[in-house]
């Protein structure tokens, strides 16, 4: 810690690969990832192949992430007071076995919309729980001075996801269809849970006051929502969500704007990647501060605005890449601050209040973005969600101007 308090920032990726459990951890969620990516690629496929519009696209994304929107409070209460180790090896363990079914649907043919729409529920409602979990793991992992590169690699683990899963996926629907991407995904469980039987972090302890009474899940958001830079950071979060739901816009883009097909989207959903990887190694090798994150937010939005306006196919790759790098390093920062800045004996429901704003919002925004692409056209709703990242850095300017977060937590009851 530093004599103001705030914690030290040392080392970037390098530093937290250094540690040798994150560094089996972070291979192992490069896999994994990867192969969600898969199996997001197979299921978008298979919507637009029964429907083919902008709601079911958004409905699917809403039925994965809404309740993340309802339980990420609760979930951010419980990776306070229990082992958070434990939550993922249960929460690892349901989501291969939740692919497995879907895996069985597919090849016998009894999917369907609706059932592939509850299942994604089912997957969405574990995935409330496991996301805090995994973000503290690797606090616990790590240590905090070590977690802005470890975030950073988290990014970088996405985006990687964003080129793999993709690149895997189109290979799987063209060779085997969309039922083995599916499996590939179930697999790919295998190599997280392993680490996690494998290491128990020495680092992790009881917060202070974990048995004092019942835990409150509203005492992260109301801390965090009493702190302007945690506001700011949980709101551009919230804002920015929809462009993290490569099943909304991209398809649409590549399917319904210029006329590429299904591997039009593959290459959209890679290009972000691409350009994503820079802007999350970037994040990690400077010190995370608000002045940054509302310029980056700025920039995203410029960004979105240029693809979703673009006249040929070379500037929409361009805006496209400039999405990826900015949006990133702007996510990637905001989230350090919040798990930096967060009083320690609250930062499991203060992460859970971050996963309530990304990706928490998405089924509200990616249902009114679908809604807009199908009534005014893909170009104008992605431009509209281009602004209104832009509107938001503009709004908490001041706020992300604001020093180290102040002031005891209140009190968990």
């Amino acid at each position: 810690m530093t004599a103001t308090g705030e914690t030290e920032f040392h080392g970037g990726p390098r530093a937290a690969l250094a540690v040798r459990p994150f560094f089996w951890w972070f291979a192992s969620q490069v896999t994994s990832a990867s192969g969600l990516m898969t199996q997001l690629v197979a299921v978008a496929w298979l919507v637009l192949r029964w429907h083919g519009n902008g709601l079911e696209l958004g409905l699917l994304s809403s039925a994965g992430l809404g309740p993340t929107l309802v339980l990420g409070l609760w979930a951010g209460s419980l990776v306070d007071h229990h082992d958070r180790r434990a939550i993922l090896i249960w929460t690892q363990s349901l989501l291969a076995a939740l692919s497995l079914v879907l895996y069985t649907l597919i090849v016998t043919g009894a999917a369907s919309y609706w059932l592939v729409i509850a299942i994604t529920l089912a997957s969405g409602s574990v995935n409330a729980l496991d996301s805090p979990a995994r973000q503290i793991y690797v606090l616990d992992l790590v240590g905090p001075e070590r977690v802005a590169g470890a975030v950073s690699l988290y990014e970088v683990i996405l985006n990687l996801s964003r080129v793999l899963g993709p690149a895997v996926g189109g290979a799987l629907l063209a060779i085997s269809g969309p039922a083995a991407c599916v499996l590939v995904n179930a697999v790919t469980f295998l190599a997280p849970l392993a680490v996690l039987i494998r290491y128990r972090p020495s680092g992790q302890r009881k917060p202070r006051g974990a048995d004092a009474g019942r835990p409150s899940a509203l005492a992260g958001m109301r801390y965090a929502w009493s702190q302007p830079l945690l506001r700011a950071c949980l709101l551009t979060g919230a804002s920015s969500g929809v462009l993290f739901s490569p099943a909304l816009f991209f398809p649409l883009l590549a399917t319904r704007v210029f006329h590429m097909g299904g591997s039009g989207y593959g290459l959209l959903l890679a290009l972000f990647g691409i350009g994503a990887v820079p802007g999350a190694l970037l994040a990690s090798r400077r010190r995370p501060t608000g002045k940054q994150v509302r310029v980056l937010g700025l920039l995203t939005g410029a960004f979105v605005v240029i693809a979703a306006t673009a006249p040929v196919l070379p500037v929409l790759f361009f805006g496209i890449l400039g999405v990826g790098a900015c949006s990133i390093w702007m996510v990637a920062a905001a989230n350090t601050l919040v798990q930096l800045r967060a009083e320690p004996e609250l930062r499991g429901r203060v992460m859970g209040a971050w996963t309530v704003a990304l990706p928490g919002t998405i089924p509200i925004t990616a249902l009114v973005a679908g809604g807009a692409a199908d009534l005014f056209g893909p170009r104008v709703a992605y431009a509209a969600v281009g602004a209104v990242i832009a509107g938001v850095a503009l709004a908490c300017w001041r706020a992300y101007a604001a020093g180290p977060v102040a002031g005891p937590a209140p009190t968990a009851g």
